[in-house]
């Protein structure tokens, strides 16, 4: 779905012509590509919840609510990411995560921003929720108990390219909250992140959530373009 806003103002930035995307259409899976590999994918389309049986699983049941991967552990399923590619933008989506689990948001499918449970940590890393995963550690722990909902908002701007398609200017993550906390702020990034859809830099590209390294959910994804 695409919507075109003239002058909206988004996240208290003025936006002269915003293009807004949600690529989860709350039905089906049919705006997305997975990454070939030899396992098949697990993603479906259902309303999750942290078992009850098993703390590091999610249950699902009958709905439209999210974006779900059903496994229990690591290499079971594959990354997932958008048809559609973007440049800059402002990234607002909700997840979930079981207790111990890991995933990420790949913006332009090649800038890790961490997905991980890191409930009760008081000293975080590169690994941990908030992260952007090589470049920098979150400021703060603003991880919320697992099972239940989390709202990233990722303001970020993508590299530059000149006529003949040299970079002159990095990647940028101008801010990055969590649960309404800043988690960072101007973290320039000076190469993509290692298990991208491409490993390579472009002026666009996809959303992209790591789906082989366990159980996750994703909704309420909205893309506005700058």
């Amino acid at each position: 779905m695409r919507i075109v806003l003239a002058g909206a103002l988004v996240w208290g930035c003025s936006f002269a012509s915003a293009e807004i995307h949600q690529p989860f259409n709350g039905q089906n899976l049919d705006n997305w590509d997975v990454k070939k590999q030899k396992q098949g994918s697990k993603w479906i389309v259902a309303a999750p919840k942290m078992s009850e049986s098993n703390a590091r699983t999610l249950e699902v049941d009958k709905g439209n609510e999210a974006m779900v991967n059903v496994v229990s552990g690591h290499r079971q399923s594959v990354d997932i990411y958008t048809r559609e590619k973007f440049g800059s933008a402002l990234i607002e989506v909700e997840l979930m995560v079981p207790k111990g689990a890991n995933s990420g948001i790949y913006v332009m499918g090649e800038y890790e921003v961490q997905v991980l449970d890191s409930f009760g940590k008081a000293k975080l890393g590169g690994g941990d929720m908030g992260a952007i995963y090589g470049a920098a550690p979150p400021r703060v722990n603003a991880c919320k108990k697992p099972g239940e909902w989390q709202k990233y908002i990722i303001d970020f701007q993508a590299p530059r390219f000149d006529a003949t398609g040299k970079k002159i200017a990095n990647a940028k993550f101008i801010k990055v909250e969590l649960n309404g906390q800043v988690l960072h702020q101007h973290v320039e990034m000076k190469g993509p992140t290692p298990a991208g859809v491409s490993g390579k830099e472009s002026a666009k590209g996809p959303l992209m959530f790591q789906g082989d390294h366990g159980p996750v959910a994703y909704r309420n994804i909205k893309i506005t373009e700058r």
